[in-house]
C-alpha cells in the first residue's frame, strides 16, 4: 500500500476499535451509506444526500474507510474519514493514491480531498408520506500532489480544483417487490480530469462542466444491499477521450459498526488505455 494511505487506514482501525467501546448512533443500519471514492458518504462512485455516520439530530457520528479499485492497467487506493454532526453537516478527508502500473512502473499520482456537505431539505427515511427527497449541498476541494509529473504534460491546467454538487436521495421503505429501495440523483460542477487524478481543466476545455450522477439500490435483506451507479465525467483533454464511469455493487453490513462493499467497476478510458474495468472493494467502520 502506498505510504500516503497509511495514516487514514490507521485512523479507520482506531475508529473501529473505539466503536466497540461506545454506543453507536441511533440511526438505522446503512442510513449513512458507504463511502464514495472522494470521501463523502454515499455510494462507491457518487455522493448521496445522506450524512456519514449513524448519529441522529442530537448526535455526532463518524465513519472511516479504505477502498481499492483494480482496473486492468492501474490501481486506485482511497482511504479517508468523515464525521456527521447532528445528521445535518458532514466533514470528510480522503487521500488517493493512483498507481500507474505498467504505464510508469513503480510510480503513482496522489491526491488529497477535503469535503463538506450540508443537508438542506427533507429526511430520506422519515419523510415516507412526502414526495420530496432529502437534499444536500456539498463541496470537495481537491489538490493533486504530483501535477508536474504527468497531468501538466498531457495538458491539464491546474493542480487543484473545487467540485460542487447537489444530491437528492429518497428511501422507499415499501418499494417494488416488497423491498426497501434507495434512489439518488446528483448534479456536479467540476473541472476534474479522471476525478482529479490527471489534474483540472485542460487544453480542450478549462471551464466548469455540469455532469450528472445517479444511484439505485435495493435492500435484499436488512443488511445486504445490491445496486448500480453511474457517474459522468468532463472531457477536457485532447490527449485522450475521457469516458463516464459506472458500477454494480453489493454491500454487506456485517454489524452496525462495519461494512464491506464489493463491485465491478468500469472507469472507461484512462489516458491511452481503454476499457479500464475491474474489481472494487471497500471496508468501512461507522458509529
Amino acid at each position: 500500500m502506498a505510504r500516503g494511505t497509511l495514516a487514514p487506514l490507521l485512523l479507520m482501525l482506531a475508529l473501529l476499535a473505539a466503536a466497540q467501546q461506545v454506543e453507536a448512533g441511533d440511526r438505522l443500519l446503512a442510513t449513512g451509506g458507504v463511502t464514495e471514492i472522494d470521501g463523502s458518504g454515499g455510494g462507491g462512485l457518487t455522493p448521496w444526500a445522506l450524512i456519514a455516520g449513524l448519529g441522529t439530530d442530537s448526535q455526532v457520528g463518524a465513519s472511516a474507510s479504505c477502498t481499492r479499485v483494480r482496473p486492468q492497467n492501474f490501481e486506485l487506493t482511497s482511504c479517508g474519514v468523515a464525521a456527521g454532526i447532528d445528521n445535518r453537516v458532514e466533514l470528510s478527508l480522503a487521500r488517493q493514491e493512483f498507481s500507474l502500473g505498467d504505464v510508469v512502473p513503480g510510480s503513482s499520482i496522489s491526491q488529497t480531498i477535503v469535503g463538506a456537505k450540508v443537508r438542506i431539505l427533507g429526511d430520506a427515511l422519515i419523510d415516507q408520506d412526502r414526495w420530496w427527497p432529502q437534499v444536500a449541498l456539498g463541496v470537495q476541494y481537491k489538490r493533486n500532489s504530483d501535477f508536474d509529473f504527468i497531468p501538466r504534460a498531457i495538458g491539464a491546467k491546474s493542480d487543484h480544483g473545487i467540485d460542487t454538487y447537489l444530491s437528492a436521495t429518497k428511501v422507499y421503505l415499501a418499494g417494488p417487490f416488497g423491498r426497501t429501495w434507495l434512489v439518488d440523483v446528483t448534479l456536479r460542477a467540476t473541472r476534474a480530469n479522471q476525478f482529479g487524478i490527471l489534474g483540472f481543466g485542460g487544453d480542450r476545455d478549462s471551464n466548469y462542466s455540469i455532469v450528472g450522477e445517479g444511484s439505485v439500490a435495493m435492500f435484499l435483506s436488512d443488511n445486504v444491499i445490491l445496486g448500480a451507479e453511474y457517474r459522468q465525467k468532463p472531457n477536457n483533454l485532447s490527449a485522450f477521450r475521457e469516458q463516464d464511469a459506472h458500477d454494480a455493487f453489493a454491500s454487506w453490513f456485517a454489524t452496525k459498526y462495519f461494512s464491506v462493499t464489493a463491485a465491478y467497476a468500469d472507469l472507461g478510458n484512462i489516458a491511452t488505455h481503454p476499457k479500464q474495468r475491474g474489481l472494487y472493494v471497500s471496508l468501512q467502520a461507522s458509529f
